[in-house]
């Protein structure tokens, strides 16, 4: 429940900044009693389409530490933090980026890294990560994260995000303005558009979501592909990272934020709206991979 609230406060809040950003710039006066200014429509769309995924990057790992409970790891406690901390540090420093924080939360098996920059960023797994799997596989699950952040995975996916947001709110604007002018042809009273327009953009709006969502989650898809590869260059053989999936395969994987979903180390069911690839085209890969 607090993951869903924080969700939608976030959203609404997201919108509401946007909303005032684009009245100060006045590109949300993009219908004008001469038609359609494509000009001033393209930069609102620009602005709620990129807006929206800046801002969610840029508050990644806050949100991210408060959603999931997060319990950052300041001073090792025991052998085991001490251990964690060490082979992030081990794998950060060989992929060529700053140490990431490291933190710990609640959950099934599972693991994340989220942050705006690759040099700030964060890695966290979870207890029942921990308590499912060997030292040799969490290794592995670890460097799929540092190797998340090294790829600059969190930059790209907000960068394709921002472009198909683009897209669907530029063409269902336009869309919805060319049908609401052909219903209200030789309308001598038509002083701005309808209800026409109104029906059309809020469909074109959710269907149009539907398809830029399946383009990033098939984005998101390869991403984990390179960041399985990733990982085995990191421990320098494949075979843990193949363990760790056959492993995390047979167990239910820890539910996080939307936010946090597609840098997840394991993802959902649904195929074309999964961030994930299935686990076993995953092994598959990483089997024929030539290391």
């Amino acid at each position: 429940m607090k993951r869903i609230l924080l969700f939608v406060l976030t959203n609404v809040a997201v919108v509401a900044v946007l909303g005032i950003v684009a009245s100060l710039l006045g590109v949300n006066r993009y219908l004008t009693s001469n038609g359609l200014n494509l000009g001033a429509l393209l930069g609102y769309a620009l602005v709620m389409g990129f807006g929206g995924a800046i801002i969610s990057l840029l508050i990644s790992k806050p949100m991210a530490k408060w959603s999931s409970g997060v319990q950052v790891i300041e001073q090792p406690r025991n052998q085991d933090e001490a251990w964690i901390v060490d082979t992030v540090r081990k794998f950060a420093d060989k992929a060529g980026i700053g140490m990431p924080e490291v933190g710990i939360f609640e959950g099934d098996p599972n693991a994340f890294a989220t942050g705006a920059f690759k040099n700030s960023a964060l890695v966290a797994v979870s207890t029942g990560l921990l308590e499912s799997m060997t030292h040799e596989e969490i290794e592995a699950v670890i460097g799929h994260e540092v190797a998340h952040i090294a790829n600059g995975d969190m930059v790209t996916m907000t960068l394709i995000q921002g472009v198909m947001n683009t897209f669907v709110v530029f063409l269902s604007r336009v869309i919805g303005y060319a049908v609401d002018s052909f219903l209200r042809k030789g309308d001598s009273e038509n002083s701005g558009p309808g209800i026409g327009y109104t029906i059309t953009t809020l469909v074109l709006d959710i269907l149009l979501g539907f398809v830029a969502a399946m383009i990033v989650a098939w984005f998101s898809r390869q991403r984990e592909f390179r960041a399985d590869a990733g990982a085995a260059q990191l421990m320098g053989r494949k075979q843990p990272m193949i363990n760790a999936l056959a492993r995390l395969g047979g167990v239910h994987p820890a539910e996080l934020p939307k936010s946090m979903a597609a840098m997840g180390i394991a993802g959902g069911i649904g195929q074309l709206f999964s961030t994930h690839p299935p686990i076993e085209e995953r092994i598959a890969a990483l089997q024929s991979a030539g290391h």
